[in-house]
């Protein structure tokens, strides 16, 4: 006989159901991996970068103490408790984070293009002898002799499979002065600022 009762006791099953919507598991791992991902990329990094990442001092010792540890279970277990604290984050850390991260990025591209690019030079000098002549209008102030002996001695040493030593000298003068060049002298500052004094 069936019971009467039966699928009538005054409430729908759905009666109860939470009311806001929740991230499904999958979305869950998915943000937790990301974390975790972040985390191992912080304790790829420099100390003395991630010093200054600015994140809570319990997630930044954390990543410190990871990238002392050699022995490779214990890294794991330290890995796995970073991403533990990666998940202690608000959005708001997590998002300065990853910027943080990505400045980096294009701070090392932007490096890796002008180191190409002054490799390149140093080649051109080797190859091209109007090199030399476009460089020294460029700086006056350089040595010309020094610098024919070091394209003369670079060449040598390539064509006899030489240590690479005066091609090595080459390349950091057209270091020293690419540097030179991007940071202004103290008198140009200088004068920078009583204009915008006398303004």
């Amino acid at each position: 006989m069936p019971n009467p009762n039966r699928g009538s006791v005054g409430f729908q099953s759905n009666e109860f159901e939470q009311e806001y919507e929740r991230p499904s598991k999958s979305e869950l791992k998915r943000q937790m991996d990301e974390l975790q991902k972040l985390g191992a990329q912080l304790v790829a990094e420099p100390r003395d970068r991630v010093k200054r990442v600015p994140m809570p001092e319990d997630v930044k010792d954390a990543i410190l103490m990871c990238q002392t540890i050699t022995n490779h279970e214990g890294r794991r277990r330290q890995l796995q408790f970073v991403g533990k604290k990666m998940r202690t984050l608000t959005e708001e850390e997590v998002a300065v984070i990853q910027r943080t991260i990505d400045s980096w990025k294009g701070a090392s591209k932007a490096e890796t293009a002008a180191l190409h690019a002054l490799e390149r030079r140093r080649e051109k000098l080797l190859t091209d002898d109007k090199a030399l002549t476009t460089l020294l209008e460029e700086h006056p102030e350089l040595d010309v002799q020094h610098l024919r002996t070091l394209i003369r001695n670079a060449r040598k040493e390539q064509a006899e499979n030489k240590p690479p030593k005066a091609y090595r000298e080459l390349f950091q003068i057209l270091k020293d002065l690419s540097k030179k060049k991007a940071a202004p002298t103290d008198d140009e500052s200088e004068s920078d600022d009583d204009e915008s004094a006398d303004e």
